[in-house]
């Protein structure tokens, strides 16, 4: 006797959100930050607890998406790693921020005495 199972395909638990990243389900957490701590070689269980918002199952199927779709997904990785390297720079430039902790103690300084 055989018992027939019937499977049903679902969606990966990824969307791309307003500024063109890509979160998690319904959760503010971005695929990034997940692969980061993934990289970083934290389990799904791990995982779970740093971002508790994450249901374990979200968190296996996004994981399970990436190493299914490794090329594409690097390449994602690596033009957010350098759109946010270009944010930062350009931060800085605009705001001065190379000598901002010298001009922070400065003033505190000042007005101590």
């Amino acid at each position: 006797m055989s018992v027939q199972v019937e499977f049903q395909a679902t969606a990966p638990p990824l969307r791309w959100d307003e500024a063109g990243g890509i979160r998690i389900g319904q959760s503010r957490v971005a695929l990034d930050s997940l692969l980061a701590t993934y990289h970083a070689g934290s389990t799904p269980e791990e995982i779970a607890v740093q971002y508790p918002i994450l249901p374990l199952t979200e968190i296996y199927a996004a994981i399970a998406y990436y190493l299914a779709h490794r090329q594409q997904m690097d390449v994602y990785l690596e033009q957010r790693r350098q759109q946010a390297q270009q944010r930062r720079k350009r931060f800085t430039q605009d705001h001065n921020l190379t000598d901002l902790r010298q001009r922070l103690l400065a003033r505190r300084q000042s007005q101590r005495g």
